[in-house]
């Protein structure tokens, strides 16, 4: 059996100290349980960025796409019109 850090006749004659001491245990298990909480919320958001860069990725290829079939389809009314657009 583990033998507690504070027995309860030093918890009677102090409580302060008693308190103190479960404070800082409480304090301690917040402190991990936080910093625990905080990597995997990294770690997701880091899967997140990088199924967004893929994303962005490939929309800038569509819209590369889209401009060059604009300009040629420009320069095809230009030569069927002979007008040139504004």
């Amino acid at each position: 059996m583990v033998k507690a850090p504070i027995s309860f006749k030093d918890f009677a004659k102090d409580p302060v100290k008693g308190l103190l001491f479960i404070v800082i245990l409480a304090v301690g298990y917040l402190y991990i349980d936080n910093k625990t909480n905080y990597t995997s919320q990294i770690e997701k958001c880091e899967k997140n960025v990088t199924e967004l860069n893929v994303k962005v990725d490939h929309l800038q290829e569509r819209v590369r796409k889209s401009d060059s079939i604009m300009a040629m389809a420009t320069a095809r009314l230009e030569a069927i019109s002979g007008v040139t657009p504004k």
